[in-house]
This record gives C-alpha cells, structure tokens and sequence, in this order.
C-alpha cells in the first residue's frame, strides 16, 4: 500500500494468554472471550477507516477509507489487504444485502445510496427525499423483509475532508427506511445526526446512534411493528460521561458491540449505586479506545482496547464469530464466543 496515502502504524498482538486487551467489566462477559484469541491487525495504512461489511459468500471485508475516497478489501484466504475501489465518492457505510450486493453510503455530490449489483452495475436506492437533496448518508442496515434503512446527518457535507462542502437541503436529519419496493420514508425525524444504527436479533427493537454537538453520544431503541414503524423511543445508553459512540452491531444474544473512543480512561473498578456499576472516566483518553459492550439492557460489560479510535466494526468469518474493527488509521479482529445478529 502506498504510504502517500496516509501514516501506517506497527502493530504487536498481545503474546500472553489471555489478551490483557480484552477486559471483562461484568462477569457475564466472561463468556463471549476467547481465552486463546488475541487482537491482529489486518491492515493499515488509511486516514478514517469506517464502515466495514463482510461477504460470506466471497470471504471477504470491505471498508471505507474516506478521506482517501475509496474502498478497501481484506480478503482471508490469503490475508491480502488492497483497494477494492478507487473514486469510492467519499463512501461510508456498507452492507451486504441477503443477495450478496453492495449498499453503500456516498457522501460526494452524489449523496446517496447505491447497490453494486451482481455485474458491476449500480442501482441508486435514494438521493433525494421530497424533490431535496439527502444530507450525506452515513450508516446502513438491511430488514429480513428486504427493507434497507439508513442514518442522514450533516458529517459528510460540513467539510471537505470527508465529503463536499455544502448547505443542507433537508431541514431535519433522518433515519430513512427504503421498502422493498422502492418507496423511501423519513421513519425518525427528531435526532440530531443520527449516525450507527441496528436491528436488535429478532429485529422487534432499532437501536440508532444519536450524536450531538456537545460530548454526548446516547443510543436510542425503538419498537419496530410489523409493517416497519418504529415507535415507543427510549434511552437504552446515555454515554454523556463517555462521549465515544459510533457505529455498532447486535449479536445474537442482543449485546450491543460499539465502536468507541473518549477523552478519559475507563475507571475499571465502578461504584455500585443501587445495586447497578457505575462507571467513570479517568487518566489518558487512548486508554478508552476500541470497543465497548452493552448488554441488551444498556449496561457495559466488556471492553476490546485498541491502539487507535474505532468507528465501526462487524461480525464475519466462515463461522461469523471474528470480530472486524475500522479503528482510525488501522483494520483489525479478534475471535470472539459468539455471533452478529444478522
């Protein structure tokens, strides 16, 4: 890879077992690390990894690198890492629809979200809602009903650095919902850039990533009826004292896996208030960067420390149990005890 592109970082895995990275905040963790796993790093070399996707079907990992506007491929029959796609207009999130297609969200002029069909081809799924331009579509997930759903904040139009400059057209930012046969609906409207999102497993709960201007990242769950309605919000994670939420999946018990990153460490040993641990910040802010789990109740209970910022991340591997991260500069995994929801 070239290194005009943007810094690459050694990286030495962790010798001992187990990894002193993986740290087991509640005792019901315990069970979702492997005692014999350790974080690798897959590749490097990129100046804002996000938006990682796995292919059963091809065995590979594709991730955005956006500032450097292109496309990335971990491929794991040979431990390859290359560019998939160059001229990516500024690509964010992925996803790999039920079909083995590419969704994916642009966030250059084109501001949409387009699906690379089986020949190469591109299909545009939405770039504008109610005859306006969309803001710069960020995260997406797909609905076993064949429904695509999609977060649109301003991020990718604020600068040029992950996007073009430019006004917003939209007086508020969405979650979108494309229904299987095209039709495209503004499902959530009163978040302040709306950014990671997921389905819980049995997709009854959407969980959506709320990003503010101060330091305060919150998770937001709603109920989904059956003809794709969310309703009854509520506040499963209220990370004001953390400010680090960003992409995240489910697992198949319904832990949340977040990408994560703040300006203080994590207090490892919490207060109990009312028979709940409480957690605080403290000391160094890249002690509390890579990975932070939720239970589905909204309480932490692992964290996977990385040397860099993690944005998103997503389940793969021939068994689904491997854990991909897109942390800031770097791609890396780790084995895990368990699964991604979807």
């Amino acid at each position: 890879m070239s290194k005009s592109f943007a810094q690459s970082f050694p990286f030495s895995p962790n010798q001992r077992y187990p990894d002193p990275a993986v740290l087991i905040l509640d005792p019901s963790f315990a069970r979702y690390r492997i005692f014999s796993a350790t974080v690798e790093q897959l590749g490097t070399g990129m100046r804002w990894a996000e938006g990682p996707a796995y292919s059963p079907q091809d065995g590979v990992l594709l991730l955005s690198d956006i500032p450097n506007n292109r496309i990335m491929k971990y491929a794991e029959n040979d431990d390859s890492f290359s560019v998939f796609r160059d001229s990516a207009n500024f690509a964010n999130g992925n996803v790999f629809d039920s079909e083995g297609r590419l969704i994916t969200c642009e966030h250059s002029v084109t501001r949409r979200v387009v699906r690379t069909e089986k020949d190469g081809s591109q299909t545009v799924l939405a770039d504008q809602y109610q005859g306006k331009k969309l803001n710069a579509p960020n995260d997406v997930v797909t609905r076993s009903d064949g429904s695509v759903w999609f977060t649109d904040p301003l991020f990718g139009i604020n600068g040029n650095y992950e996007g073009e400059q430019a006004e917003p057209e939209q007086e508020t930012t969405n979650v979108y919902r494309i229904d299987a046969d095209g039709t495209l609906n503004a499902v959530i409207t009163d978040l302040v850039n709306p950014n990671g999102l997921a389905f819980s497993p049995d997709e009854s709960k959407l969980y959506v990533v709320e990003w503010k201007g101060t330091p305060n990242r919150s998770i937001w769950s709603y109920d989904v009826a059956a003809d794709g309605t969310p309703s009854n919000k509520v506040k499963l994670i209220d990370a004001s004292d953390f400010s680090g939420l960003d992409g995240f999946k489910v697992d198949i018990d319904g832990n949340l896996w977040c990408g994560y990153g703040s300006s203080g460490a994590l207090n490892e040993d919490p207060e109990v208030v009312d028979g709940r641990r409480v957690f605080t910040l403290k000391g160094k802010p890249e002690d509390l960067d890579g990975v932070m789990v939720f239970n589905p109740q909204g309480t932490p209970i692992g964290f996977i420390r990385l040397p860099e910022r993690c944005a998103n991340l997503t389940f793969g591997g021939p068994q689904g149990n491997r854990l991909y991260m897109a942390a800031s500069h770097s791609l890396y995994a780790l084995y895990v005890n368990t699964r991604g929801a979807a």
